[in-house]
């Protein structure tokens, strides 16, 4: 019998193709980066749809970011899948909680807390006497990594006991887990790990609600299986309930969250859990170039070829490059000159990015960035459909479609971003008034772009349209570099990626020197290499003495271990560098900062610099980093000696750039305005 064409599978390899075809009992996917595993999985609901086997609004496909749930919607109504379900687990399990919590106990379900910081604070406060920031965030993310993976407050000093929380003991973790909750019970609240708790009582203690919630869904398909904590696990089995309609994918050698109660042998014992489950690897990286993979693989110690290796199917490329530097802006600046170049070779802005371990890294290189021109945008931020003047522009779209208006959708659009206070020229300068230009105007494109490939695009119809956009996610892609931490990046993909700071201390991270951490370790660089398309650039930098580059990489690097830092010679020639008071040559960064010798004295205002120092020290210890990050003291003398008038005299200033002009600026020109006033 001659082939029959099927264009839901056709466009599939063998092995994406089986995922797609076994729908007779469980399966589990090992799928490594870059293998088509979305492709793989929204391609087997479409089939299963096609043939009869799976009923659409049956179906549940449940992953682990909002981002990741817009892509599969997205895929899944390219191929005529609209009723089928693609949710976050807590999305889904909320919304079960609040549907059937009232026909459970009467009451309607506990209002979220958005934001759990303060709750621990205040109950950090209460046992240790202490809201430190720092504090705080450890506090709560080890209070979330215990709800994840069903360690209560009673339990935890006796499973925590090689845990470290930010020098507190396991004791005084637990009384802080213990008045945590006592506060939610009296403001009423729960967290998000709460949600699936509560999910999971509703199934296990009212069996006519479970009845009717695994009524509602038969089959299931479950995406980044390795980052599934116990609890969450514990929930899709309730879900599933021992039947057979049930897909798992995910790959163990990008298993990067244990901190948040992540386990990847979850997914590597689903099969031993389901009898008769069928086991199928997908290898075929259709993402990177050969000479990518061929390092990414050498990351993770695996033998090119062998059963776990990635096999690229793209063309070859460059080879990944290696670059040790003497401190961290020298790394920046040698980035930032990477990017230039290869935007001038034609690669867009936006398929370029740089990652790093951890944000503490990101301000050099912004600073770098923006002194070479280069635009930039820092992922980890708001999302952008979460943005108030997009949140306003998309409401006020929608009430113009509402209102049975015949304008086109782009003078609607106009109109809309009028009544915001858009205007088509962008603000000079940079700040919150750009961002939420910038925000807008990228909305207004979006929209154009889309009515520029319609014909008779009613503005009712653009108005649904971009309201399934926002549902899913799918923001306007930025005419920029994209930032961001290894962690963060993880599903993402660009042309040609830069990774920086791939030394000792950070990659490994210092507080990761042994296993399992240490392993972990290894599989985020090999999730940062596999972000890369076509080309990989990888650095370190000495930051204090000499720095070792990652032993990861040791095998792939030739020349010296270590780096070591010297003194950074000065973007000025020294024969313009004179004392504007003695006129000699000047020779430390302090005095040129200052634009005269230390020993030089001119009067400036010290009631003033004790006031710059005062705001300096507020705004560091609030962001919890040492106050020279904010502005050294020598900045803060040049500050008071020159007593600026706005964000043009600051930028005038040496050692002060855009990036810091805008984070600090304000505050600074608030402080001297206050002061003469």
């Amino acid at each position: 019998m001659g082939h029959v064409s099927d264009p839901t599978l056709d466009a599939l390899d063998p092995e994406q193709r089986r995922v797609a075809t076994a729908l007779e009992h469980p399966v589990v996917v090992l799928a490594g980066a870059g293998t088509g595993k979305t492709r793989a999985i929204t391609h087997r609901i479409a089939h299963a749809v096609r043939v009869h086997r799976y009923e659409a609004a049956a179906t549940l496909a449940v992953t682990f970011t909002t981002r990741a749930a817009g892509e599969m919607r997205s895929r899944l109504a390219t191929l005529g899948v609209r009723a089928a379900q693609a949710r976050t687990i807590h999305s889904a399990a909320l919304r079960q909680c609040q549907f059937f919590w009232p026909q459970a106990y009467g009451v309607e379900f506990p209002r979220v807390a958005e934001n759990t910081f303060g709750l621990v604070s205040r109950a950090a406060h209460h046992v240790l006497g202490s809201s430190d920031t720092a504090l705080v965030r450890d506090l709560d993310t080890e209070i979330s990594w215990a709800k994840t993976s069903n360690v209560s407050p009673a339990l935890y000093p006796d499973v925590a006991t090689r845990r470290s929380v930010n020098g507190a003991t396991a004791e005084q973790v637990s009384a802080v887990m213990a008045h945590y909750e006592k506060q939610k019970l009296t403001e009423g609240t729960v967290d998000f790990n709460d949600i699936l708790m509560c999910n999971a009582v509703l199934l296990t203690q009212h069996q006519g609600i479970a009845d009717k919630i695994r009524g509602t869904y038969r089959h299931f398909v479950v995406d980044e299986y390795q980052d599934v904590s116990a609890l969450q696990h514990r929930l899709i089995s309730l879900w599933v309930d021992g039947r057979d309609d049930v897909c798992v994918v995910g790959d163990p050698n990008q298993a990067i969250h244990s901190f948040a109660g992540a386990d990847a042998a979850y997914l590597l014992g689903f099969a031993a859990e389901h009898p008769g489950a069928e086991s199928v690897r997908l290898v075929r990286n259709y993402r990177s170039s050969p000479q990518i993979i061929a390092s990414a693989n050498r990351v993770l110690r695996v033998r090119d070829g062998g059963p776990t290796a990635l096999r690229a199917t793209r063309p070859a490329g460059p080879v990944p490059s290696f670059q040790g530097e003497s401190d961290e802006r020298s790394e920046a600046v040698g980035v930032a000159a990477w990017m230039k170049a290869a935007h001038a070779e034609g690669t867009a802005w936006s398929e370029l990015a740089v990652l790093y371990r951890i944000n503490a890294q990101a301000p050099a290189l912004e600073a770098a960035l923006t002194e070479a021109g280069v635009p930039y945008t820092v992922r980890g931020t708001e999302r952008f459909y979460d943005r108030a003047e997009v949140r306003q522009a998309v409401l006020g779209f929608t009430r113009a479609a509402e209102r049975a208006s015949e304008s086109p959708p782009a003078e609607a659009m106009a109109s809309v971003l009028s009544d915001l206070g858009w205007k088509p020229q962008a603000p000079s300068g940079q700040g919150r008034q750009r961002e939420r230009w910038e925000s807008l105007d990228a909305l207004r494109s979006m929209l154009l772009d889309e009515a520029g490939s319609r014909e008779s695009w009613t503005v009712q119809e653009a108005s649904a349209w971009l309201q399934e956009r926002a549902s899913w996610q799918s923001s306007p892609v930025a005419s920029a570099v994209t930032l961001s931490t290894l962690h963060a990046a993880k599903g993402l993909e660009w042309d040609r990626v830069a990774v920086i700071g791939v030394r000792e201390g950070l990659i490994p991270f210092v507080l990761s020197q042994e296993e399992p951490g240490l392993s972990e370790e290894r599989r985020l660089l090999y999730v940062g290499f596999t972000r890369a398309k076509r080309e990989l650039r990888v650095s370190w930098s000495a930051s204090r003495g000499n720095s070792t580059r990652s032993r990861f990489i040791a095998d792939q690097v030739t020349g010296p271990a270590t780096v070591g830092r010297r003194q950074a010679k000065s973007p000025t020639s020294s024969k313009s560098r004179r004392c504007r008071v003695c006129g000699e040559l000047l020779h430390s960064a302090s005095e040129r900062k200052l634009n005269r010798h230390l020993g030089c004295e001119v009067a400036y205002d010290e009631e003033l610099f004790e006031a710059l120092r005062a705001w300096r020290k507020s705004v560091a210890d609030e962001a919890s980093v040492p106050a020279f990050v904010v502005f050294t003291d020598a900045t803060l003398q040049a500050i008071a000696e020159s007593v600026p008038s706005d964000q043009a005299d600051l930028l005038r200033l040496p050692g002060i750039g855009r990036t810091k002009v805008d984070r600090y600026g304000d505050g600074v020109l608030e402080v001297i305005s206050r002061h003469q006033s």
